[in-house]
């Protein structure tokens, strides 16, 4: 792989991955734009081993408290805000689980197709943007409950449809649900943290039963730049959308969808 490849590809997966506009929408136009091979396995393992390593690396304190929490409810069988929330973690991660392994088959084949990522990013974005106009309240993450939890997971599910954004139909979904912006967006990037590391295991899997090639200058250089863009990303996406809001995004993501459109039909 080339440098330039290695770079744009990286901070595509670092800055897509947690912004509410679909990292699988833009991939799918890197060999349009620029007749590059497909970048192999080997390199995709690297870009979201850099991301799940930038969240584990900013929420490193909360994911201590969770985790302490859920130990506690363990052994004292006592609840308190930390073990909700690890709790709610958890189980708001089994749908998109099931669904990815269910489905594993579908899903590969509707990756396939750049016209329903296009209406999914329009569509989903619109919504995006009515929950945050319409829906968003006061409710911290630590507040969350039982119905919030299967709420937000089923939405996690419909991520398997490429387009949509893991991260922007999970803070959809908890602003519905009555959480404000900041605590929608830290919910959606905690809950991301067991998501990719599931990714990142199926991948590594099948990489090592496939015995294939691993070019490691690209495979380092990969899960650095997408760590740094991404551990960039979280910080200022956290700073700026309790001033910003979800708008800005919603017009990316329409706007995006429409070039798809026009390029691939």
């Amino acid at each position: 792989m080339e440098w330039l490849q290695i770079l744009i590809l990286a901070l595509l997966q670092g800055v897509t991955e947690f912004l509410p506009i679909s990292s699988s929408a833009h991939l799918i136009l890197v060999p349009v734009l620029t007749h590059w091979e497909d970048q192999g396995l080997a390199f995709d393992v690297a870009l979201h081993l850099g991301s799940l390593t930038a969240v584990v690396l900013y929420f490193r304190r909360d994911i201590t408290a969770l985790f302490l929490g859920w130990l506690r409810s363990l052994q004292q069988r006592r609840n308190d805000a930390e073990s909700r929330l690890a709790w709610g973690i958890i189980f708001a991660t089994l749908p998109v689980g099931l669904a990815g392994f269910l489905l594993r088959d579908q899903v590969e084949a509707l990756t396939r197709s750049p016209v329903l990522m296009a209406i999914s990013l329009i569509g989903f974005g619109l919504l995006l943007g009515w929950a945050d106009w319409r829906h968003r309240g006061q409710r911290t993450e630590y507040q969350i409950n039982w119905k919030d939890v299967v709420a937000i997971g089923l939405a996690q599910a419909l991520a398997l449809i490429p387009g949509t954004s893991r991260s922007g139909i999970t803070i959809m979904a908890a602003l519905m649900m009555g959480m404000n912006r900041e605590a929608a967006a830290r919910f959606s990037f905690l809950l991301s943290i067991p998501v990719i590391m599931a990714a990142c295991g199926l991948e590594i899997h099948t990489l090592l039963s496939a015995e294939l090639p691993v070019d490691w200058t690209a495979m380092l250089a990969g899960i650095a730049i997408s760590g740094v863009s991404a551990y960039l990303c979280i910080h200022y996406f956290l700073a700026f959308i309790k001033r910003i809001g979800m708008q800005p995004f919603v017009v990316y993501r329409v706007a995006l969808g429409l070039l798809l459109l026009w390029i691939f039909l």
